[in-house]
């Protein structure tokens, strides 16, 4: 994959990333906590998508993506540990949010989850920026 195709996919990975963050702002201001805490979890996900498109990597599990931006990216100091425990955070309440049925969180933890997503993606533009 050449240079500009791996330029445009990580452009429309990263705006479906922003899409995600202004649906779960959305969700959120709508009371939706549990589809709000979904969609956070997406934004990290597809800004994820993102940086490893420039890498040529993409695959289906969605732990397979984390894997492979940890050890390319925060294992190797590009991104700090923080992001990692956002990442982690995320993907465990988006997996409870969607497979327990009586999964409840807080209008408060979303509003902190759509705030990691939004300090997560604004990293990843900022790195991108220089691509």
């Amino acid at each position: 994959m050449q240079y500009d195709e791996k330029k445009a996919l990580s452009t429309a990975r990263l705006e479906h990333s922003e899409e995600c963050l202004g649906a779960a702002k959305n969700l959120l201001n709508s009371g939706n906590y549990k589809s709000a805490a979904n969609r956070s979890y997406y934004v990290v996900f597809h800004a994820m998508r993102a940086v490893l498109a420039y890498d040529g990597i993409d695959m289906k599990k969605h732990s397979g993506i984390i894997a492979e931006f940890r050890r390319l990216y925060i294992k190797t100091g590009i991104f700090s540990n923080e992001l990692s425990k956002i990442i982690s955070v995320l993907f465990d309440i988006r997996t409870e949010s969607d497979y327990d049925d009586f999964f409840i969180i807080s209008k408060e933890d979303v509003i902190t989850q759509v705030g990691n997503a939004e300090i997560f993606l604004d990293k990843i533009k900022e790195f991108l920026s220089s691509k």
